[in-house]
């Protein structure tokens, strides 16, 4: 076994991603600063999204910043929208080194405190949300695997680890729907299942379950919530990049299966 140069510097470049093309589904509030933080790293980021506008707007917008962003239209939930999306992928870029799922599917009763009890909302949601991961894991997965290996990032929540605390919702209009703690510890599972069945392919699979992010919650909301967290303060967007950048890189190129939390602490 050779020694280690430790004058040699090979920390930094395990992070670049220069050459990596890298699909992102869903541009909302984090999907769309995790576009931006993994083309400012060096990928070749394929924008995927449901709704055309927000996809081009948010093309265009980065790429006044010359960052190498795609938009590519597909839909999760529909089986035909995903293999038309990977296959022109392979055609035009050849590979695809990871594949972040941040698209967040869902019914328009989502949040509604009567959702509880609504079998076809628990149904629908867990068809769009759950389903639509399993379809894109599994078809980037068998590419992955043809490809000689890649790396997989779902994202996941506290919430599919913990349940929730009721009382920071006590005296606000909001709720979290029974059917997305479902959801996501459902996503928990299937990571770690791609992860222990295309692990000998080199396809690496892994969640990141973000605790609560600040998107103008009311301050009564806010204010029970950082109540519950070590850092004090509700996660920002931005806070959540890091992680993904890390487990699409090469650093992490040892890691499959593991659910990296981004709580400030709230679960422990």
């Amino acid at each position: 076994m050779g020694c280690l140069n430790l004058t040699t510097k090979i920390w930094p470049d395990k992070f670049k991603l220069d050459k990596k093309i890298i699909v992102i589904t869903g541009a909302g509030l984090i999907g769309s600063l995790v576009i931006k933080g993994l083309a400012e790293a060096g990928a070749k980021v394929i924008i995927s999204e449901i709704d055309e506008k927000i996809g081009r707007n948010i093309e265009n917008d980065y790429k006044k910043e010359n960052l190498d962003v795609n938009f590519k239209y597909m839909d999760i939930t529909q089986e035909d929208s995903v293999d038309s999306f990977i296959e022109e992928c392979e055609e035009e870029f050849k590979k695809i080194d990871a594949w972040v799922n941040t698209a967040y599917p869902r019914t328009k009763d989502w949040g509604k405190k009567e959702q509880l009890l609504d079998y076809s909302s628990w149904r629908e949601n867990i068809e769009m949300h759950l389903g639509g991961y399993y379809l894109t894991s599994i078809r980037i997965a068998e590419l992955m695997k043809e490809q000689g290996g890649g790396s997989i990032v779902n994202f996941g929540s506290i919430y599919g680890i913990v349940a929730p605390d009721f009382s920071i919702y006590k005296g606000t209009d909001m709720t979290t729907p029974i059917s997305y703690a479902a959801i996501k510890g459902g996503i928990n599972m299937l990571t770690k299942y791609i992860a222990a069945y295309y692990g000998k392919y080199q396809v690496r699979a892994n969640v990141i379950a973000p605790g609560g992010v600040f998107d103008n919650q009311s301050e009564k909301f806010v204010a029970k919530y950082i109540e519950k967290v070590p850092l004090k303060r509700m996660a920002l967007a931005e806070d959540i990049v890091g992680s993904v950048i890390f487990l699409v890189s090469d650093a992490s190129s040892y890691i499959t299966g593991h659910i990296l939390v981004v709580d400030g602490g709230w679960s422990i």
